[in-house]
């Protein structure tokens, strides 16, 4: 059986311990960082080396290409992206053809390396004060923008036989600070939240994946972040949004959520999280992460596999040089 976690790795291939931890604790994925990319023919090699230790060729391998600052996989062996606050610059039909022609093009580059799931588009609605851990990620300051934005590029990856997750739900576009370094209150109207910040998640509800936010939304639940809150996800997430696809968490190691990394995974799971997800490639960390994650099972398992039923084997023919020509002919930089 599969545990309900995805773990990472410390370097550019997997160490004999890491090696055995995926085989013993049998993770539903991997996710990839910059720290684990050089080129093609190493990270090929490296997802070739998950799926084999794990013994399931359909793994899921997981990054966050995003384009703009978030990109792990970049020159010299791959293009740079812009990011998603460049296309809400461009008028009409020519940007949302540019964002579905850069997902459909990171697709191919995820395709060529063993990657099949990207932690993109972000749904987050930005606004004048909104924090630069989010910032030129955020697609517009209309919700309307984002959702659209966000509608072609879930399209432009699944083309490419990538699996996309949105992200950050129910939004992380309020947040004054880094979630990453410390937790963010929200203290927005629920009415408020319902009309701008919920929308474009309510509007992409048929998403395979969505990533929770780790953030505090005072108006619903002042005590806990939307990750660790059973209100948020199942009054949220789950019934307002609409949303009944695969709900991973956000980073568990970030510094937003307290307590040790088991204790962390046992809220979220409590909360009604599906996949727990831990990214710094801290093995003893990833332990306390595996050993509080259930196996895969019930609803949380059909979701796992209604996901990836999404993913194509073989997408369409692609000529990822036309792509880029047309997509230079755009004005993208």
């Amino acid at each position: 059986m599969t545990r309900a976690f995805v773990c990472g790795c410390a370097g550019t291939a997997l160490s004999d311990d890491e090696r055995a931890f995926v085989r013993e604790a049998r993770p539903w994925g991997l996710i990839l960082f910059k720290r684990n990319v050089a080129d093609r023919e190493q990270l090929r090699a490296l997802t070739d080396a998950f799926r084999e230790a794990l013994g399931r060729d359909d793994a899921p391998v997981l990054i966050d290409q995003e384009g703009g600052r978030v990109q792990r996989m970049g020159p010299p062996h791959w293009p740079a992206y812009p990011a998603a606050a460049w296309f809400d610059g461009h008028d009409g039909g020519r940007a949302l053809d540019s964002a579905r022609l850069v997902a459909r093009l990171m697709a191919h580059d995820l395709r060529e390396v063993g990657i099949t799931v990207d932690c993109a588009p972000v749904l987050d609605v930005a606004d004048p004060l909104t924090h630069a851990v989010i910032g030129s990620r955020s697609y517009s300051q209309s919700p309307e923008r984002v959702a659209a934005f966000g509608r072609v590029v879930m399209e432009g990856l699944l083309e490419g036989g990538v699996g996309p997750v949105v992200k950050h739900v129910p939004g992380h576009g309020r947040a004054r600070v880094d979630s990453h370094l410390e937790l963010p209150v929200v203290a927005a109207s629920r009415a408020e939240l319902e009309a701008r910040d919920f929308a474009p998640f309510r509007a992409l509800r048929d998403a395979p994946m969505a990533m929770t936010a780790h953030v505090v939304y005072s108006a619903i639940d002042p005590h806990r972040p939307a990750t660790t809150s059973r209100v948020v996800i199942h009054s949220i997430v789950r019934e307002t949004i609409g949303f009944d696809g695969l709900l991973l968490t956000d980073d568990l190691s970030m510094k937003a959520l307290g307590g040790p990394l088991g204790e962390r995974a046992r809220a979220a799971f409590a909360a009604g999280v599906d996949i727990a997800l831990h990214c710094n490639g801290e093995l003893a960390e990833a332990r306390e992460v595996a050993e509080a994650s259930p196996e895969l099972e019930g609803a949380s398992r059909r979701r796992a596999e209604a996901a990836l039923a999404r993913i194509v084997e073989a997408p369409a023919p692609f000529d990822a040089a036309e792509g880029r020509a047309t997509l230079a002919a755009y004005g993208a930089p």
